[in-house]
């Protein structure tokens, strides 16, 4: 995947047909142009290709048009259906999602059981173990109904994307709705969440950059029934009636500068 960076005002239709130009040539250079992303806000492009080599790519975009790509992105095995989950495509090859283009953005989750281990030593394994199990269903559940992909279990935790942020947050209050009516028999299940958006990388099927650092270490300051967001992912929910309490300006790991985070509000079931 290769990444044109500052493309400054160009449009939607510049970028297309900067991509036919790569089609028109791109057997002369053997490669293949499979589709593309462009942030419009940010002119940004992504372009995910196959290819014999890096160089064979940049002597195609050279020829095509000679946007050459600021970074790029070697994956094994690269497909849509192993990083996106998805293979719709306008016209223009660009990857469609409910009817619009791809902007390449992704909404990341983390969760975790609070207090699995304590519950290890206190009531043993199989007690523990249940949890986990609980946990697992609700949140599958959730994430099946709002479009999520899973990218890998953590332990007592999963982490998954979302194509929108929107569909993150409706699943992050699914699951803590589902976490809350299973406390009244059992051991109790307190579910974590941390939600950010960003631009990851993928590699060997997994996710990897800041913004999934950073969702793990906005999950970890959370409380258990408790769902923490960074400020992007409230500014992208702006008039979509979710409702966000402030925490200010927290410190996390890793991360120089302190984070706005926001507790998201989720309404317990009646009765």
């Amino acid at each position: 995947m290769d990444v044109h960076a500052g493309l400054g005002d160009a449009t939607p239709d510049d970028v297309a047909e900067a991509h036919r130009h790569d089609l028109e040539i791109q057997d002369q250079f053997g490669v293949r142009f499979l589709s593309y992303w462009f942030s419009d806000p940010q002119g940004k492009a992504f372009c995910l290709v196959e290819a014999p080599d890096v160089d064979s790519m940049r002597a195609c975009h050279k020829a095509a048009h000679g946007l050459m790509p600021h970074e790029v992105i070697e994956v094994g095995a690269p497909t849509l259906e192993q990083f996106m989950g998805y293979t719709d495509k306008d016209e223009n090859d660009r990857v469609i999602i409910d009817g619009s283009p791809d902007s390449a953005l992704r909404a990341i989750m983390f969760t975790d059981i609070e207090g699995s281990t304590a519950v290890s030593t206190s009531r043993g394994d199989q007690a523990a173990m249940e949890l986990v199990r609980q946990h697992d269903q609700i949140v599958m559940s959730a994430l099946t109904d709002n479009g999520g992909r899973v990218i890998k279990h953590t332990g007592d935790g999963i982490f998954a994307s979302f194509t929108s942020a929107l569909r993150a947050l409706e699943s992050s209050m699914a699951i803590q709705r589902a976490t809350f009516a299973t406390q009244s028999a059992g051991p109790e299940l307190a579910v974590k969440i941390g939600l950010t958006v960003g631009e990851p990388v993928e590699e060997s099927e997994d996710l990897f950059g800041a913004s999934v650092n950073l969702a793990a270490r906005i999950c970890a300051h959370a409380e258990g029934g408790q769902t923490l967001a960074s400020g992007t992912v409230r500014d992208l929910a702006i008039g979509k009636g979710i409702d966000f309490r402030s925490m200010g300006e927290i410190g996390l790991r890793g991360f120089p500068d302190p984070v706005p985070l926001f507790e998201v509000a989720w309404s317990q079931p009646v009765g």
